[in-house]
């Protein structure tokens, strides 16, 4: 349900943000990653380096925090990208079980400066919880910049998808 849902409204968002001129979409806004840009490429980040942990995939070639917002210099290349962690994302969780949830990650976080262990189960909670909070920030960035990405209630969102 979240993978459909996070899947449906980065399309919205990114059909959105498409209607911007590209330097509209790099104007440092003074949110968090500045820009929409920067936002859209922090979340790809975030998708890419979570999923790593998950299934073991490709790890985001640049770091977290602000060198996240330059992880796709181009607008069009970064939305492809999107829409294969998308994907990837949706196909994981097609596979995932009872069994996996209920077990344990240990991973070293750049974030905290050590390793960390965690239930899986609140690791994937917090993969979406991450989504859904920095895509209020983009929709806020878009909103503002008066593009309508539609409803972003869950249960009309995947009614509609």
């Amino acid at each position: 349900m979240m993978a459909a849902y996070n899947a449906e409204m980065n399309r919205r968002l990114f059909a959105a943000a498409a209607r911007l001129p590209d330097a509209a979409r790099r104007e440092n806004r003074r949110a968090f990653f500045g820009s929409l840009h920067g936002t859209l490429n922090h979340l790809l980040w975030g998708d890419m380096q979570w999923m790593s942990r998950f299934d073991g995939g490709e790890k985001p070639p640049v770091g977290g925090g602000q060198a996240s917002t330059g992880l796709e210099p181009d607008f069009d290349a970064l939305a492809s990208k999107r829409v294969a962690m998308d994907a990837r994302i949706t196909e994981w969780t097609g596979r995932l079980s009872p069994e996996w949830l209920a077990g344990d990650l240990t991973w070293y976080s750049g974030a905290a400066g050590r390793e960390v262990t965690r239930p899986r189960a609140l690791l994937v909670t917090h993969l979406f919880n991450h989504q859904t909070h920095h895509r209020g920030q983009a929709h806020a960035l878009l909103t503002a910049a008066g593009e309508d990405t539609g409803d972003t209630d869950l249960f009309l969102v995947l009614d509609d998808a």
